[in-house]
């Protein structure tokens, strides 16, 4: 899959090193790729590993599931910036409501995590997520997400 939001240079998704897009650094990188990226809908995957700062009891724990959310929004901005030539901005998790946790995924799924923006005004950005692997749901939430200018 790849986007279609304003791209000049025509870059493929798989071509973009997901470094390049976050602000988060090794081991702290909680997402691997980015699949898709429009002006609403995003998806990024990941997979667990064993050595994931989040991990506990051989399942991503809670805080893992919110952080690879919030990167997968910081991966939207990221790309835009990426395609437009701007710098790399931070971001803040504003809020999170209406968190359903199903269940914790365990070590070597690869998740897919889909971003719905509901929102933007002001710098901040509502979104609504869902993390997944094939049919299972992990977790839905919506989440608020302010990014410094």
């Amino acid at each position: 899959m790849n986007s279609d939001i304003d791209n000049p240079e025509g870059l493929e998704l798989s071509q973009i090193d997901i470094h390049e897009l976050l602000p988060q650094q090794e081991p702290f990188v909680m997402i691997d790729r980015l699949v898709y990226c429009d002006k609403t809908v995003t998806l990024a995957e990941t997979e667990i590993r064993n050595d994931d700062i989040f991990v506990e009891n051989g399942h991503l724990s809670a805080s893992g599931l919110i952080e690879n959310i919030a990167q997968t929004c910081a991966a939207r901005i990221g790309y835009y910036n990426y395609i437009h030539k701007k710098g790399i901005q931070i971001g803040f998790i504003g809020a999170i409501r209406n968190m359903d946790i199903l269940q914790l995924p365990p070590v070597g799924e690869i998740l897919t995590t889909r971003v719905e923006v509901k929102e933007e005004v002001f710098g901040m950005t509502l979104a609504e997520a869902t993390v997944s692997w094939r049919n299972q749901v992990y977790v839905t939430t919506e989440m608020k997400i302010a990014v410094k200018e």
